[in-house]
């Protein structure tokens, strides 16, 4: 028994050494395959640890106007984030980081609390390098920053409503930046980095894809004449309490948009304040009757179709037409007059018999044809194509009102577009807010002889009619008045005008069509001629001589806006 116990003894501890032994030689067979044999295994699990994958932001287009300056440009920021398993909600040096980035104490040390098992959260986006430095300074654990682009737009409110903004994000929002957010935005890089054991970068170890920036983006604007419109628009408004305006400006021989303002407009820069209903670019957007100034378009289908000349009379006694419970009125009774006259009185009546002649589907095309009812080819975000009617059958009634601008509906860059025609001989160029390399295609519409004559009875309105004060200095003009009620809940309001001005100078070689529009003027004074032609006037004539136009009248020529017309469009 003892021999049979001291070989069982002998055996067990035999065993124990020989496991013990293939143990240390499997181990030291280990460390020789990973030092010797395999050497890339504890490399590629120290990189699994350290080596992470960084984004690199994509620097945003710049938007500029088309002389270059810029209206929209992208600035480097910082951002920044914790890591809150790695802080201590109770570390006293938060006090000073959120003092120094404008943040509650208590709020930022109960976000760290109620995410302490998360590993990223915000804690102030984009601030500027000077203050993330200072925070930086104070080497919280678990407290980084990173780069990132602020978006900052020069002019501010002034080209709001055109360039638009992005969010925090850098993602197009309104205008511009929306529209051609895929264009501006770029494509974001990757590099691989080396962190330590707190997440921060030590180097950077190599560039897996470059960022690709974004692309420029030059405008058709013209800054200057953005400012100009900007400012008379903001002082009329202003002047006579009215709810709002709209401005806009075009090249007539390409559609360029040069200028294009709204009020009340908003600072891109400091939305705190910020209301939806500032945000609309109301040229585009907003549509309304136009009016009066549809009535020499009317006149254009008059002299096209053959049946009328430039010499033709209308009689429009005693004043006034009725239509079963409508009556339409002039200011006076104009008796027998002539094609300009009509024009330059602004008469209802005149129009009016010559629209019921002609029919409602003549009238209807042409204003087709220059653009109303349809898309101006802008490609704007929101833009609305108003409505252009056309019924199987035309009462005479709606034929009437049509010929005046009631019944349909427009934007007021419709508008200068249907103006552009009649300026530059016939043509209708698409409209464009991208600065163009070379001349657009566009389509005759009209006749230079019938576009011809309609300016000279556009230029009569300016120099003895409705629209004396639409007179820009030392340039000769064209244009129609409109004075239009406004739309309510209930229909017409009585009270509610909106006042218009269209118009194009010079009016023998035109260089520029300007719409005005002032909306429910509450200061007394609401025709188109009093409120709107003024602002045409004082627009026209600066923007005029910043192009380098040579003025074309003498001193005693350039009567300006003070001038008082005895009629009210």
């Amino acid at each position: 028994m003892r021999r049979l116990a001291a070989g069982l003894q002998a055996w067990r501890f035999g065993s124990v050494v020989g496991v013990f032994l293939v143990v240390v030689g499997v181990l030291a067979w280990r460390l020789v395959d990973l030092h010797v044999v395999d050497q890339e295994f504890l490399r590629r699990q120290g990189d699994v640890r350290t080596i992470r994958v960084e984004n690199v932001d994509a620097h945003r287009g710049m938007i500029t106007d088309r002389y270059g300056e810029p209206l929209a440009v992208s600035t480097p920021v910082q951002t920044v984030w914790a890591n809150p398993s790695e802080m201590d909600p109770d570390d006293p040096r938060l006090t000073n980081a959120a003092r120094l980035l404008d943040l509650s104490e208590a709020e930022l040390r109960s976000r760290i609390r109620r995410y302490g098992e998360r590993r990223f959260i915000y804690v102030q986006r984009k601030v500027q390098p000077s203050l993330a430095r200072e925070v930086m300074a104070l080497r919280i654990p678990g407290l980084y920053s990173r780069r990132e682009y602020q978006r900052f737009y020069p002019a501010g409110e002034v080209t709001s409503h055109v360039v638009g903004f992005t969010n925090i994000d850098g993602r197009g929002q309104e205008g511009i930046e929306l529209s051609y957010n895929d264009w501006l935005r770029g494509e974001p890089g990757a590099k691989r980095v080396l962190k330590d054991n707190r997440g921060r970068i030590i180097n950077d170890l190599s560039l897996i894809r470059d960022a690709s920036p974004g692309r420029d983006l030059s405008l058709s604007i013209d800054l200057r004449l953005q400012y100009l419109a900007y400012r008379e628009l903001k002082a009329v408004v202003a002047a006579h309490n009215a709810h709002g305006g709209t401005l806009v400006m075009l090249d007539v021989d390409t559609g360029e948009v040069l200028a294009m303002v709204n009020q009340h407009s908003y600072n891109p820069n400091d939305r705190s304040q910020l209301s939806p209903e500032r945000l609309r670019n109301k040229a585009i957007t907003d549509l309304f009757e136009p009016g009066s100034p549809m009535k020499p378009i009317t006149m254009a289908a008059a002299l096209e179709s053959g049946r009328y000349t430039i010499n033709s009379t209308i009689d429009t006694s005693p004043g006034y037409r009725r239509f079963g419970r409508f009556t339409i009125r002039d200011m006076r009774n104009y008796g027998v007059i002539d094609m300009t006259t009509i024009i330059a009185k602004s008469s209802n009546v005149g129009i009016s018999r010559i629209a019921n002649d002609l029919g409602g589907d003549m009238i209807r095309d042409l204003y087709f044809r220059m653009g109303l009812g349809q898309a101006t080819g802008i490609g704007f975000p929101g833009e609305a194509v108003g409505v252009l009617p056309a019924p199987p059958r035309w009462r005479p009634v709606e034929e009437a009102t049509l010929s005046y601008g009631y019944g349909i509906s427009v934007n007021a860059l419709q508008l200068a577009q249907a103006y552009m025609v009649l300026a530059n001989g016939g043509i209708r160029y698409p409209v464009s807010l991208l600065k163009l390399t070379e001349p657009p295609a566009g389509e005759r519409v009209l006749s230079e002889r019938v576009t011809a004559q309609v300016r000279g009875m556009l230029r009569e309105v300016v120099e003895h009619g409705t629209g004396r004060q639409a007179q820009p200095g030392f340039y000769s003009a064209g244009g129609k008045t409109g004075t239009v009620h406004l739309l309510g809940k209930n229909g017409y309001e009585d009270s509610e005008y909106k006042a218009i001005f269209a118009g194009m100078a010079p009016i023998d070689n035109p260089r520029i069509v300007t719409v005005v529009a002032v909306d429910a003027p509450q200061a007394g004074e609401y025709y188109g001629g009093e409120v709107a032609a003024p602002v045409f006037a004082r627009v026209m004539g600066d923007a005029l001589r910043l192009l380098n136009v040579k003025p074309e009248l003498e001193i005693g020529e350039a009567t300006g806006p003070a001038g008082t017309s005895g009629e009210r469009g």
